[in-house]
């Protein structure tokens, strides 16, 4: 059978991958992906290194969703070393967090629309997208790399004023995307180029592990993180799932989890300014083991530690949640009529390239032969 290749760089791949499309006729019958252009060896490289300094490697991890990997690192420390965060810093974390998943699902919705061609809805949502930055620049002073969790609470303080400009600000948002959701919704292009294709059914979740909006829509609520999360049970959080597991479907998860999200800025700041005390404690790390998981916008991210009493990285294990999703997309090809759907569908699985390249086993006869980080 014919294949085709996509990448390692292709206009629609926003980080370098190579897809390996087997073709009969136009249509996609099977998938290889191949990986191995963006390694970093980020975990080696915070081997040795205090914690503090590490923190800041564990920021660029991934561009998009840097925050909820100071978040996800700083929560593991503070677990081993039994360090209780103040109250104001909980909930200044939860709505930087979510700040950051609605600006992720923008940009994830928005590249997906670019991909089937649909250019106005892409490049109105990324509109959207610019206030949320906005507000990341007014609570910590940067846009992308926010440098906001510490070990023992957050970097900063913020007062009542930027408070209520934060609720005024995604109250606003709010209603502009719930009006490029209901236009995505009933818009005849997304319809044909997104309803029954891209199809992950439930059964297939067990075998890829999928995690995140990929698994929610394709029926697993219990995928998400923060059911289990005491602060998100405090804020009565909803998940958000559906049961069609095509591209539709993921792209419409999405969407109803911005509106989630917004919703739980709202409900964290109210909690905040009814808070008092400090926003961050002195910490003194301890040596120990120890992993938390937490939900990015991708899904799962696990961070595995050992640390020592002086609060040196003896050991660190990360994994992010796209290194299921690729295998889930291995699935979705099977009901892609063509190479350009192939493509699509690939972009609803909101691929993360630089940070699912954490290590390389290279087998050879069923023998690992060589690892490295």
């Amino acid at each position: 059978m014919p294949t085709i290749p996509i990448g390692p760089i292709h206009p629609a791949l926003k980080e370098p991958m190579r897809i390996k499309l087997v073709l009969e006729g136009e249509r996609p019958v099977d998938v290889e992906l191949e990986m191995g252009y963006a390694h970093r060896g980020i975990e080696k490289i915070m081997e040795g290194k205090h914690c503090h300094k590490a923190i800041h490697l564990a920021e660029r991890v991934c561009g998009i969703c840097s925050n909820v990997h100071t978040h996800t690192f700083a929560q593991c420390v503070e677990k081993i070393s039994k360090i209780e965060v103040p109250d104001k810093a909980k909930y200044l974390r939860v709505v930087i967090y979510e700040l950051e998943r609605i600006h992720s699902h923008l940009l994830a919705i928005s590249t997906y629309c670019l991909a089937i061609e649909h250019e106005t809805l892409g490049l109105w949502l990324l509109n959207i997208r610019e206030p949320i930055m906005d507000l990341f620049e007014l609570i910590t002073g940067n846009r992308i790399n926010l440098a906001f969790n510490v070990i023992g609470g957050v970097r900063k303080d913020i007062t009542k004023e930027m408070a209520e400009e934060i609720i005024d600000k995604i109250n606003s948002i709010k209603e502009d995307v719930e009006n490029v959701m209901n236009a995505f919704e009933k818009a005849p292009l997304v319809g044909l180029r997104s309803k029954g294709i891209g199809v992950l059914k439930y059964k297939d979740i067990m075998k890829t592990r999928a995690v995140g909006p990929v698994a929610r829509a394709s029926g697993l609520p219990e995928s998400d993180w923060r059911l289990r999360k005491k602060i998100y049970k405090e804020l009565k959080f909803k998940v958000k799932w559906r049961k069609e597991g095509d591209n539709f479907a993921r792209t419409m998860v999405r969407f109803e989890e911005i509106l989630e999200s917004i919703r739980l800025v709202e409900k964290a700041l109210e909690h905040y300014l009814e808070c008092s005390g400090d926003y961050r404690v002195r910490a003194e790390i301890k040596a120990g083991e120890g992993e938390v998981r937490n939900e990015a916008h991708r899904g799962e991210v696990l961070y595995q530690m050992a640390i020592t009493s002086g609060g040196i990285v003896k050991k660190i294990n990360i994994r992010t949640p796209s290194v299921m999703n690729f295998e889930s997309y291995k699935y979705m090809i099977k009901t892609c009529p063509t190479v350009a759907d192939a493509v699509a569908t690939y972009v609803t699985t909101d691929p993360c390239v630089a940070c699912a390249e954490r290590a390389i086993y290279i087998v050879k006869d069923g023998k690992i032969y060589q690892y490295r980080r």
